[in-house]
């Protein structure tokens, strides 16, 4: 059966939001992109730390672009995939760069916490107001995947499948270290003003610099030694800010790329959701915790993974007896759930087909 692929780039307005914390959020909007055919089952995608809605994208490339798209491993012209930008990022959805209802002004440093369960609840809201109250599958890495794990738990009728991807059941003090050195980073930046930066003088250096420092916790050193070596730029020796060897140089890109599209209050708002998130904390033993998924789960980790470590979710699903555990074998490490999709991506395609409700599809 063909169906019509549409595209849509929109904004849906949930109302008011009760935060874990308790403080109330007033007039919350969340950014999502949807494509495929309004017909099809739904797939929700939940991006990372510095992701955003456009998995797909339309005039540029999406960010998951070559794992979900027409034709690909998550196709767009069987599903219809929906990704929003996360409450408290940067990218339309409502996060310190917003205006506060209250006192039109910019949260910035005002905007309270939000945590991972926060973000969960208001896309079930978001979906809601879309007319939509079943999910055929849920995926996410990273951040994602925290998400995906608090979806299944907090809503377990909602979704028949769950695809964790390159998470753990919490951050360790591993992932936490990194984290703190970031935040460090942002907040001793002559300009960070405490949270209540200028447009015109924001944090760059300090957020150019936590990118640099999650850069080398992304990847593998396996995969830095082959990638750079010690291949050089022939760069001065004298010069203690120009980058002598190619890998310094690829930081500093990746630094300074960030700079231009993200918002320091938001990534520190992030940085603090993941450091704070566990699965267990109101629920009891880990154990027993995944039980409590009614979804068939695939989960999947990246060999080389310095802050969610393979292992660990491996045991969460250890004795699940409607869960699967897939390890990639990759250079790439954290990373490997953005690239080498040919790698993990039919075990996707599989999970999604496999409950023979989608018609049509080969």
């Amino acid at each position: 059966m063909v169906r019509e692929t549409r595209y849509e780039d929109q904004t849906v307005s949930i109302g008011s939001l009760t935060l874990e914390s308790g403080n109330d959020l007033h007039d919350v909007k969340l950014a999502y992109e949807r494509v495929g055919p309004r017909d099809a089952p739904v797939i929700l995608v939940c991006h990372a730390l510095t992701g955003n809605q456009y998995t797909v994208g339309h005039e540029e490339e999406g960010w998951w672009k070559g794992l979900v798209g027409s034709g690909s491993y998550i196709d767009t012209a069987a599903f219809q995939v929906i990704t929003f930008n996360v409450l408290g990022g940067c990218n339309g959805s409502t996060g310190p760069q917003s205006i506060n209802p209250v006192t039109k002004r910019r949260y910035q440093a005002d905007f309270p916490f939000v945590s991972v369960r926060d973000m969960v609840h208001s896309q079930k809201k978001a979906l809601e107001k879309l007319g939509i109250h079943q999910l055929h599958a849920v995926i996410g890495g990273s951040l994602g995947g925290m998400q995906v794990l608090e979806w299944g738990l907090l809503y377990p009728d909602w979704m028949t499948h769950l695809i964790p991807l390159a998470v753990t059941p919490t951050l360790n003090a591993y992932g936490i270290a990194y984290n703190a050195i970031s935040r460090y980073a942002i907040t001793n930046d002559p300009n960070w003003e405490e949270g209540y930066y200028s447009s015109d003088h924001t944090p760059t250096s300090g957020l150019a610099t936590a990118r640099m420092i999650g850069m080398i916790s992304y990847r593998t050193d396996e995969m830095f030694h082959e990638k750079f070596g010690r291949s050089r730029k022939g760069a001065s020796h004298e010069n203690h800010k120009e980058p002598k060897y190619n890998v310094e140089s690829y930081l500093h890109y990746q630094g300074n790329k960030l700079v231009g599209r993200f918002d320091a209050n938001s990534y520190l708002y992030l940085l603090k959701a993941m450091d704070n998130h566990d699965i267990s904390e109101g629920r009891g033993d880990l154990n027993f915790v995944n039980k409590r998924m009614k979804a068939n789960v695939l989960a999947i980790g990246f060999k080389g993974d310095l802050i969610y470590p393979p292992e660990e979710l491996e045991k969460l699903f250890y004795h699940g007896s409607s869960s699967q555990f897939y390890l990639v074998d990759t250079k790439f490490g954290h990373d490997g759930f953005l690239v080498e999709f040919e790698k993990w991506g039919p075990h996707i395609k599989e999970k999604i087909l496999i409950t023979n409700k989608i018609e049509g599809v080969k």
